[in-house]
């Protein structure tokens, strides 16, 4: 499969994020991709880096403009579109969502964002209710689709669920970046942390990974840090946790990667951690913590 991924920089001008990915996704498909996955929140600012209800604002129904918009951009370029929104499902109640569009622009599937953290200048929890929709593949013309967001990627048991379902690929449209305030060596460390974790998931599971993340450098509208640097470093990993193709730390990048899905099944019977699970043990996973 050809897959495309879009990594770049984002202002508060929506209409201008979208002309962007619009021209992108379409140069993407010319060159062959059949799949193109956005980045976390691609229509506006990260806005969760301060609590301040203005930002609803940036919050739409599904389906609604936002989902007309993506679902005429996948149509006319024929491709399958993963796209990530912040959608308002009623008053006072938002989510985090990732919607995925067919060829045809149809509405394939969501997943709302099962993990929200809460942290400074990731606040999201003022603004995001936990997904409801539990964890399960989305079915596409190009297979079924594990498709999660960014913080639910530091999480096994997703990526665990969606495998056991029959997920073909795992997903993870991403924001995260670097605080100003921390040393180059403890940058580098959170860097190399994410990638090795959602490449361990690639690997425990035998199937491709897509981590599409925002790149530059968006300030704290508080002033309250220095804002993040989005580190970028968008990658697709392989069957064995190889990687694929990584993109700039710093830079707007587009690609097409050619995924072979037909390596999931002999890798699989290389390493067979399906078969040795031991599914009569693991109860105790539902617990908080075992004291």
């Amino acid at each position: 499969m050809k897959i495309g991924i879009i990594q770049q920089s984002c202002t508060g001008d929506v209409a201008e994020n979208r002309k962007k990915l619009a021209s992108s996704i379409a140069e993407l498909a010319k060159q062959g991709a059949q799949l193109v996955v956005l980045q976390e929140l691609h229509d506006s600012p990260y806005f969760c880096q301060t609590e301040d209800v203005v930002n609803f604002c940036y919050a739409l129904p599904i389906p609604g403009e936002a989902t007309d918009f993506y679902s005429k951009v996948a149509k006319e370029n024929r491709v399958v579109l993963v796209t990530s929104l912040f959608e308002r499902r009623a008053p006072g109640l938002y989510h985090n969502t990732a919607v995925v569009f067919e060829t045809d622009g149809s509405i394939a599937g969501m997943h709302r964002k099962m993990h929200i953290p809460d942290d400074p200048a990731y606040y999201e929890k003022f603004y995001f209710t936990p997904g409801d929709l539990g964890f399960h593949p989305i079915p596409t013309s190009v297979g079924m689709l594990g498709v999660q967001v960014c913080w639910d990627q530091w999480y096994p048991e997703g990526a665990r669920l969606m495998a056991l379902q029959g997920a073909d690929l795992l997903i993870y449209p991403t924001a995260i970046g670097f605080e100003s305030t921390d040393t180059p060596e403890e940058q580098q460390r959170q860097r190399e942390a994410w990638m090795t974790i959602q490449r361990s998931h690639a690997i425990a599971n035998g199937i491709p990974v897509i981590a599409v993340n925002r790149v530059g450098h968006e300030p704290d509208p508080s002033g309250t840090t220095g804002g993040i640097q989005f580190w970028g470093s968008s990658f697709v990993a392989g069957q064995q946790g190889e990687l694929l193709y990584q993109a700039s730390e710093t830079e707007q990048d587009t690609a097409v990667i050619d995924v072979d899905l037909s390596r999931t099944e002999t890798v699989r019977q290389w390493w067979p951690f399906l078969r040795d699970r031991r599914i009569d043990k693991y109860g105790d996973l539902t617990h908080r913590f075992i004291d």
